[in-house]
């Protein structure tokens, strides 16, 4: 059994892995699993990481590479690498204004940063505390109009440019975990208080002075005395429009000036129709395995979904990243780029700015060494030429 890193320094962590072990010794549990946890028997979970496992690589040699070119045109803007910090939701019960951490350290390496409709930190203060962010949003499609007319007015007014309809979590996935640590909606179980006293550095940093946080974006549009926790949870869960189709989707590319993506295609047959209906891009993603258990791999879906766009739009994949190689495997195949959601969640709830901005160094100097090592002087010189499948259900146990 490979030992991790379990010292405090964050700066000794060496992989995204080590990142996660720092991260559950430092959560309570319940924490722990709402960050970690999957849907269901958590199969699509797993099956994320075992096919980027599967995928093999294929070295050439005597090829000058020591300097690789890792930039990335992405949505008609060159980036330093092929790599955004996707959109999660609640992020201060990780760490304190964990979005305005994870927005400093993306944009320190030039690098956007996608605020989440249920972050805590809201559009106008993640902006104002993290000068020239490239923010980009993700919206979730909501019933009121009135609400989510306004929300993309305040996306517009604090500079976004980048929008991500997200529709594939309209219902949430059958999370267990989730029920078996709350007695009811935001009441913990008194197992779950008493391991939460058990870690008073995470109180202390998270929850002092002003308790649970509350999810920024949505205040506005909540009475006073509902302006926490569970009054946001609630509100979400009744204004998600699960009526959400293709239809809406043409309204918004209507209504939003700016670039749209859509956050949720598995299947060719929908990346076509983001094609016909003229967006600029989308985002292959099972969610990070926490809504459909039994879905395909998003990794799985790269290659398919490339050949049916053939170029018309920006493809990212999200779920699932872990490694350098992945970010490579995942270009290899077709992807303009990646979304980063957990990697960079392990280092922020250790670490704050400095742990996310960690866990991109990670991955970046992973990304740069395994392209010397394949004998690819450019990430833009890539193809799925340098891979090949193999079956090795033994390499991930996690």
């Amino acid at each position: 059994m490979r030992r991790y890193y379990s010292g405090t320094n964050v700066r000794r962590a060496h992989s995204i892995a080590e990142l996660a072990s720092l991260a559950r010794r430092r959560l309570p549990h319940f924490v722990w699993e709402y960050l970690d946890g999957g849907a269901e028997d958590e199969i699509t979970l797993r099956r994320n990481r075992h096919a980027f496992a599967e995928i093999g690589l294929r070295p050439q040699t005597l090829i000058p590479s020591d300097a690789p070119d890792t930039t990335r045109q992405i949505l008609g803007q060159r980036q330093p690498l092929p790599i955004a910090i996707g959109p999660t939701g609640y992020n201060a019960m990780l760490y304190k204004d964990a979005d305005i951490h994870l927005a400093r350290a993306a944009t320190a390496r030039g690098l956007p940063f996608t605020l989440s409709t249920v972050s805590t930190s809201s559009l106008e203060e993640v902006t104002a505390a993290v000068p020239g962010v490239n923010l980009w949003f993700q919206l979730y499609c909501l019933r009121d109009p009135a609400i989510q007319d306004d929300l993309l007015k305040r996306a517009d007014a604090v500079g976004c440019r980048t929008l991500l309809l997200t529709s594939d979590a309209v219902l949430l996935g059958k999370r267990e975990w989730d029920k078996r640590n709350f007695i009811k909606p935001r009441q913990l179980t008194w197992r779950n208080k008493l391991d939460v006293l058990c870690h008073p550095r995470w109180i202390r940093q998270t929850l002092w002075p002003h308790g649970m946080p509350t999810m920024g974006n949505l205040n506005p549009y909540l009475p006073a005395d509902q302006r926490n926790a569970s009054g946001a949870a609630h509100f979400i869960g009744n204004h998600m429009d699960t009526r959400l189709d293709w239809q809406a989707l043409a309204r918004l590319r209507e209504r939003w000036p700016h670039r749209l993506l859509l956050k949720g295609v598995q299947d060719p047959r929908d990346a076509v129709r983001c094609v016909e209906l003229g967006l600029d891009g989308l985002v292959i993603t099972n969610h990070g395995g926490r809504q459909l258990d039994g879905s395909l791999a998003a990794i799985d879906c790269v290659a398919d979904i490339a050949a049916a766009v053939q170029g018309k739009l920006c493809i990212l994949l999200d779920s699932g990243i872990r490694r350098g190689t992945d970010i490579l495997k995942a270009c290899a195949l077709g992807a303009d780029g990646v979304l980063l959601g957990r990697a960079t969640l392990y280092g922020v709830a250790v670490g704050g700015e400095a742990g996310a901005g960690h866990a991109l160094d990670i991955l970046s100097g992973e990304l740069r060494l395994a392209l010397t090592l394949l004998g690819c002087p450019a990430l833009e010189e890539l193809d799925a030429d340098c891979l090949f499948r193999q079956s090795t259900p033994f390499l991930i146990t996690s």
